[in-house]
């Protein structure tokens, strides 16, 4: 990835930051037939390694578990906040008309080797995590419990749990950084009247 030094991340708590919010990942793999990817959500447990660890499950029909086994190395994508940037939002392109049209982003590439887990217990416990994190803003959260034994062992046994120990996570931010603040500040204020408020928020945040 193409990485300007003025829109690298390097903080861990904020490539952490995005991976959370926006958690559905893309599994990249390279295996016999070429490059494939799934798009599987993940939890992370930031504090399992040095740069944490992403656990999730794919179908058992899905031959990922098959193609990739223990020991493969991977690349997991997470895009976080994005949108179009119209150089009309800035107010020096009414002045010089010299902006032009981009895309700003969050974006991380989590690094690492995929373990992969047949096993039951996994499985129940990758679910769990996964259903406690997003059931918990609902009003009742939903819990296994709620269905009956039989239906979730059988999904169980449907599913193959994985986790990848991550070994490097590499973070692009584009975020006008590049611009003068009072443009930035501009296209972020357009953005927020749009309801673009994450994006939004991270161009005013920005260093």
């Amino acid at each position: 990835m193409y990485i300007p030094a003025h829109f690298a991340e390097t903080r861990s708590e904020e490539l952490h930051r995005i991976i959370r919010e926006y958690p559905l990942g893309v599994l990249v793999t390279h295996g016999d037939d070429g490059l494939d990817a799934d798009h599987i959500p993940m939890e992370l447990d930031a504090e399992s390694g040095p740069h944490g660890t992403l656990i999730g499950h794919v179908a058992r029909a899905n031959t990922l578990w098959q193609r990739c086994p223990t020991g493969t190395p991977v690349m997991v994508v997470f895009r976080g906040a994005n949108a179009y940037i119209s150089p009309n939002w800035y107010p020096s392109k009414h002045e010089t008309h010299r902006q032009v049209p981009t895309w700003n982003y969050e974006v991380v590439h989590a690094h690492g080797r995929i373990t992969v887990h047949d096993d039951e217990r996994f499985a129940r416990r990758v679910v769990a995590k996964l259903t406690r994190r997003h059931e918990a803003t609902e009003p009742q959260p939903w819990k296994m419990g709620d269905s009956a034994p039989e239906v979730i062992n059988e999904m169980l046994q449907k599913i193959v749990g994985f986790e990848i120990a991550i070994t490097s996570l590499v973070g692009k931010v584009k975020l006008s950084q590049n611009k003068e603040m009072r443009d930035r500040h501009s296209a972020a204020n357009t953005l927020a009247e749009r309801g673009r408020d994450e994006l939004a928020r991270a161009m005013r945040d920005a260093p």
